[in-house]
Parts: C-alpha cells; sequence; structure tokens
C-alpha cells in the first residue's frame, strides 16, 4: 500500500468509497496521460516523463482502492453467509 493509499484508506470505509476513490484515480490518471501526450507531441520529455509517472501512480491507486472494494464487498457477502445459516 503506498503512502497516499494509506491516508485515503483512513477515512473510507465502504465498498462504495473505494470505488469512487478509485473512479478519481483513473480520472486524474487519464488527464496525466493526455498531458504527457501533449508534451511529448511538443518534444519537452522531461514534462511527458513527469506526467507519465503520475499518471502510473494514480494508475495504482486506483488498482488498490479496487482491490480494497473487491475485499469489502467479499467481507459483506461472507456476513450474509453467516447470516442466513445462524
Amino acid at each position: 500500500m503506498t503512502q497516499t493509499q494509506s491516508k485515503d484508506s483512513k477515512t473510507i470505509d465502504t465498498a462504495q468509497q473505494h470505488h469512487e476513490k478509485a473512479a478519481e484515480h483513473h480520472d486524474m490518471a487519464s488527464q496525466h496521460h493526455r498531458e504527457a501526450a501533449k508534451q511529448h507531441e511538443k518534444g519537452d520529455n522531461k514534462a511527458a516523463a513527469h506526467h507519465a509517472h503520475a499518471a502510473h501512480g494514480h494508475t495504482a491507486q486506483a488498482t488498490e482502492h479496487g482491490v480494497e472494494a473487491s475485499k469489502k464487498h467479499a467481507n459483506e457477502m461472507s456476513k450474509q453467509k453467516s447470516d442466513r445459516s445462524a
């Protein structure tokens, strides 16, 4: 888990919140990819690399939130199964 992810997770309690965070990070990654493409077209490889790196970080965070959401869903399903069998 990344340092930023750890900060995000402290305030996130539900799968829905993790899905929302994942979507936000995917949106930010998309913006950075677009900017990287623009900078590459201009010949500014340093700026393009910066934006590509930022996009990668946001993609990793989105993936982590997706995994956390899946865990929340699995826990809820497990809880529902044990409630039904009790």
